[in-house]
């Protein structure tokens, strides 16, 4: 089975002791991912077949998604869920509107300015309340955090892993 898997997190805790697991997400759509009866893997280390699950609760809590599954009612039932990575199959994922990507998309691309020169690759994708901010590892120097927003960020081709930004001015000084 050459399936495809997608993080949507890391099970870092419990939380109390009727079965709730403390998430980090690592997923675009935290509230549609985590809807009640929606299907997960959990993915143990040393383990090698994943776990499904049925999630029964979702919340957050400071920076953290707090879930319960469905059958495991307490904290000694998730214990061994710790350390665990929550993931779904490429058939799970949904089809997305126009100008709309996954985070898997876009990790990798290519950034050049729209003057043709390379910045880096994008390595990451930090959430943040107001616009997602993008990690860009450069061949030399610190990595470049790129605001995704339409006044940067002016052309996005997956297919080719191209991504093109008119940068603001001082936004690629080191």
């Amino acid at each position: 089975m050459s399936e495809q898997w997608f993080n949507v997190g890391k099970i870092v805790n419990t939380h109390g002791v009727r079965g709730e697991v403390r998430v980090i997400s690592k997923t675009d759509f935290a509230q549609e991912r985590y809807e009640t009866g929606n299907i997960l893997y959990i993915f143990k280390e040393g383990s090698k077949e994943p776990t499904e699950v049925v999630i029964e609760s979702h919340r957050t809590h400071k920076n953290f998604d707090l879930l319960t599954f469905k059958g495991l009612h307490s904290i000694e039932e998730v214990e061994g869920y710790k350390g665990a990575v929550l993931k779904i199959t490429e058939d799970q994922l949904t089809e997305l509107e126009e100008g709309e990507y996954y985070f898997h998309e876009i990790i990798g691309c290519t950034m050049y300015t729209d003057e043709g020169q390379e910045i880096g690759k994008v390595k990451e994708i930090l959430a943040t309340g107001a616009n997602d901010v993008w990690v860009v590892q450069r061949k030399q120097g610190k990595d470049i955090l790129i605001p995704y927003i339409e006044d940067i960020v002016k052309e996005i081709d997956i297919e080719n892993k191209k991504i093109v930004i008119t940068p603001m001015e001082g936004l690629l000084d080191e």
